[in-house]
């Protein structure tokens, strides 16, 4: 029988939770909705009002992955569906995840939990802009590091600042609350960073996405401002061969970085991390210290 248990006063019936995800680690569906709980009050602070899309791996990373922005089939009536902008048609329904319950309730489905950089109350109006760094072989995380700092002083210079986190893969992203602006107008502007980066660290940087120009180098991919874009959320395992996890970072830890394997976190380092340094990302989830794009946003290369 598959077991059944309340959250907040909410059936659910929580399947499998024998069955191993993570076949590298032997990381149970069980071991991940336990995780998802012990997380819940970071990660739900960062789902908060934003629409998300999942990428559903029921049989683990090595079984079949399935990506989708519309509400799952059986979505429970009480969870909280936003109506969005869609450019195949004037909207469409994605799942916004609201409390404990309608978290577990995804967490079954097996998911990575990703986001709008705007939130459900403001379609295609940014308070978060994003820099995802992704590294070509044989850079690693330790050159996403270089990359990071960077951007970190660059956005200073604008009165912006910034935070930083794994991607939970192979490379980090950037973080930067804002006041909220058009989509379009961040996307412009986090365009003209990224074009900056490359000109400042031209042997380091690479702001196109063809896979040609990348050994070697980070990609500043700017595009995951774009609104239809959604990007991993916080505290979201990912479906990789073990259970790393998209994880907030102080930025000593990313000036200190000499190999990459020190900036790889799994389900079980989180809640050590969460004791030590609290949420990193809090203020950011918050909006505290939102900055104003700069008034030249719309110029870039």
């Amino acid at each position: 029988m598959t077991p059944v248990t309340e959250v907040e006063g909410r059936r659910l019936a929580l399947s499998n939770l024998d069955k191993v995800l993570y076949a590298a680690t032997g990381t149970t569906k069980g071991e991940v909705l336990h995780y998802y709980a012990r997380t819940a009050a970071p990660l739900l602070a960062h789902l908060a009002d934003r629409p998300v899309s999942f990428l559903r791996y029921p049989d683990g990373p090595d079984g079949q992955l399935f990506f989708t922005k519309n509400p799952p089939p059986g979505t429970p009536s009480w969870v909280r569906i936003a109506d969005v902008p869609r450019r195949t048609a004037d909207t469409g329904k994605q799942v916004v995840v609201e409390g404990l319950a309608a978290l577990m309730w995804a967490a079954n489905l097996v998911v990575e939990f990703h986001t709008h950089q705007w939130r459900a109350e403001a379609p295609e109006r940014a308070d978060r802009l994003l820099f995802d760094l992704d590294p070509g072989a044989p850079a690693s995380a330790v050159e996403c590091c270089a990359v990071a700092l960077w951007l970190r002083g660059r956005l200073r210079e604008d009165g912006l600042a910034a935070y930083v986190k794994t991607s939970g893969s192979k490379g980090l992203h950037v973080l930067v609350p804002l006041v909220p602006a058009p989509s379009a107008e961040v996307s412009a502007y986090a365009k003209g960073l990224a074009v900056e980066a490359e000109a400042a660290l031209p042997g380091l940087v690479v702001h196109r996405m063809s896979r040609s120009l990348r050994p070697g180098k980070v990609f500043v991919d700017h595009s995951q401002n774009a609104a239809a874009k959604t990007t991993a959320a916080p505290y979201t395992l990912r479906a990789r061969r073990e259970p790393t996890v998209s994880t907030p970072l102080a930025w000593e830890e990313v000036e200190r970085c000499g190999a990459a394997s020190e900036l790889v976190f799994r389900l079980d380092d989180i809640a050590a991390r969460l004791e030590r340094y609290g949420d990193l990302l809090g203020p950011l989830a918050a909006g505290e210290g939102a900055g104003a794009l700069p008034r030249a946003s719309g110029e870039s290369s």
